[in-house]
């Protein structure tokens, strides 16, 4: 799959709320994630690790009100995404979150990912 085809198809399941479908289909078994420096998680690689870390968040929301996913930037072997969550957290309340994704392409599967964002502050 071309890096434009792996964009296109990942923002339509991330519209459709597929967001495992969406890593299963298209994550490589060798991609690193990469978070905002002093998270959690802030370097993750191999695709169980990565899946790993993505239920480890899920398990932390309460309940999800709906989500946002913008058209792709696509520029080479990589492409970005702007992403909006609106989740309840468990035991910190309804939150909107925002991030810019960047990720990379390699043999028509995503091989790394980026996210930008705030990270929550502890009161």
């Amino acid at each position: 799959m071309s890096t434009q085809n792996v964009a296109n198809r990942l923002v339509e399941l991330c519209r459709q709320g597929n967001f495992d479908q969406a890593a299963d289909e298209l994550y490589a078994s060798d991609i690193v994630s990469h978070e905002p420096p002093g998270t959690p998680n802030e370097v993750v690689k191999g695709f169980d690790a990565v899946r790993q870390k993505e239920t480890d968040f899920n398990n932390t929301v309460e309940a999800w009100h709906g989500s946002k996913v913008s058209d792709p930037v696509i520029a080479d072997r990589f492409f970005s995404v702007s992403m909006q969550m609106d989740i309840t957290m468990k035991g910190a309340g309804r939150m909107n979150m925002e991030e810019v994704a960047v990720y990379g392409v390699k043999d028509g599967k995503i091989n790394k990912a980026h996210f930008y964002y705030t990270p929550m502050q502890n009161s």
